[in-house]
């Protein structure tokens, strides 16, 4: 039942994009690892990791798509949810250095070592093991996500209120994590990983399989987005998007179904999060800024809310333009360009760049659909003989 459900989900558009996403799974790695350095075709490995940054930017992208432009809840603090996914898997990383860390304890990070901390936290236990961590990528998102819909959306805080308080809440954890009686590093964060389950972290290898595991999280992500979105469950998302009041009158409980939609969304952000931090090998505070979350709102507008692949196609555009510019003399101003960026896609391009490409598309078929048939009928007209005669 449930491959049938995301076969019929997918249209042209989404099986292209989950082919290309699977091809750069594939051959990225392949190419990085099996060609000789200095190949016009071999990938080298920090672009390897440079793309798989971009891929989990794509997943948290999708994220965001899911619940503003399918449902109309519009999240400036989605960030939060990636950060808290990254230092689930920051402090397994952590974990994993053991001895080997500058003050040579086997069991406080170094940090903690510096800090003075006589003994490792309770919230620290069992992220020595992996399936554990793992399980707090999706578990402390998803809850904190829980608890915060359950009261704004049964409080029926929308529009613009809403987006403030999710604002305030990953302010509310950046200003937390700055702390040093945290446990998590103050605003230096984690960092220094050696291993992942056993392989270097540094290795080609490793990083080759962290960026196919990251295309194939995209994907996975994929089909859970279009498999919800093009059920009954999406067409009700849309209708309390287009008309909240009138669906709650109907009989559906808006309430439930916001509060479903924000938690799995929040739930696939910290996946972002976590297949991102041993990538980049680094998470910090700065992770939680709002500027983070509303940057990638952006990602989301420019690519085109309601799409899903405009989301995440916008996530990889932006992000890439930010590393060309940011590199060079145009770096102070990447800012005031993201901006313009903004401003403009809102104003010449408000469905973004696929949205405004479908726009154009489907009339266009649709005229080309029917010029054929009315060409067929006119092909059959003549070539049908006159019964009179």
């Amino acid at each position: 039942m449930m491959p049938h459900v995301l076969t019929r989900s997918l249209d042209r558009s989404a099986t292209i994009f989950l082919i290309v996403v699977a091809a750069g799974g594939v051959l990225i790695p392949l190419s990085n690892l099996l060609l000789p350095s200095g190949s016009m075709l071999q990938v080298p490995t920090y672009l390897v990791a440079l793309f798989g940054k971009y891929v989990c930017y794509a997943i948290l992208a999708l994220a965001i798509d899911l619940i503003w432009g399918y449902c109309g809840i519009l999240s400036l603090g989605h960030g939060a949810f990636f950060a808290l996914g990254g230092y689930a898997m920051g402090m397994y990383l952590m974990r994993q250095i053991g001895s080997r860390g500058v003050y040579g304890n086997p069991t406080l990070p170094d940090f903690m070592v510096f800090l003075n901390w006589p003994e490792l936290p309770w919230y620290w236990y069992g992220f020595d093991r992996f399936w554990f961590a793992a399980l707090m990528v999706v578990f402390v998102p998803g809850l904190l996500a829980f608890c915060f819909g359950w009261f704004a959306f049964r409080s029926r805080v929308t529009g613009v209120y809403l987006s403030i308080i999710t604002q305030a809440m990953t302010y509310a954890l950046l200003l937390g994590f700055f702390r040093n009686n945290f446990g998590f590093g103050g605003n230096n964060g984690l960092t220094d990983f050696k291993d992942i389950l056993g392989f270097n972290i540094q290795a080609d290898g490793t990083r080759a399989t962290l960026f196919a595991l990251s295309c194939l999280a995209l994907i996975v992500a994929f089909l859970i987005c279009r498999a919800v979105v093009t059920s009954k469950l999406g067409k009700v998302l849309i209708a309390i998007r287009d008309a909240e009041s009138r669906t709650r009158f109907i009989g559906y409980r808006v309430e439930s179904y916001k509060l479903f939609v924000f938690t799995l969304s929040a739930c696939m952000a910290g996946v972002a999060g976590a297949l991102y931090v041993p990538q980049v090998g680094i998470i910090n505070p700065s992770e939680f800024a709002p500027g983070n979350s509303i940057e990638a709102v952006i990602w989301v507008a420019v690519g085109g809310r309601g799409t899903l692949v405009g989301a995440a196609l916008g996530a990889i555009v932006v992000n890439y333009a930010k590393t060309y510019f940011t590199s060079g003399p145009l770096a102070p101003y990447w800012l005031f360009m993201l901006g313009t960026l903004f401003i403009l896609v809102t104003l010449l391009l408000p469905k973004g760049i696929v949205g405004t490409f479908n726009s154009w598309w489907e009339p266009w078929k649709a005229r080309r659909r029917s010029e054929n048939a009315e060409s067929a009928a006119r092909e059959d007209g003549v070539s049908e003989p006159d019964m009179a005669e």
